[in-house]
């Protein structure tokens, strides 16, 4: 975020937004009280979908939402350990 031309550091807690149930998608992480996956929202995003797109097809997402799907990849990514076999 942008206050007075100095860039604010916001950090989203995607913890407060998405969850992992072995009995929803079998464990799948899912947008909280969605059964849309993580996987699903980042998947349409790399489609080219836009937040305005995501938002009317999927009236019960919210920018925090996708926001909070964007930080867990990161996160996931962030902590995947890489081992090259030759």
């Amino acid at each position: 975020m942008f206050n007075d031309g100095v860039c604010e550091e916001t950090e989203m807690n995607w913890q407060d937004r998405i969850a992992v149930d072995p009995t929803v998608l079998a464990g799948k992480p899912v947008i909280k009280g969605t059964r849309l996956a993580v996987e699903f929202i980042l998947e349409l995003l790399a489609q080219g979908w836009s937040e305005q797109e995501l938002t009317d097809n999927y009236p019960g997402v919210t920018h925090q939402d996708i926001l909070a799907c964007l930080s867990y990849a990161s996160d996931t990514l962030r902590s995947e350990h890489v081992y090259l076999v030759a």
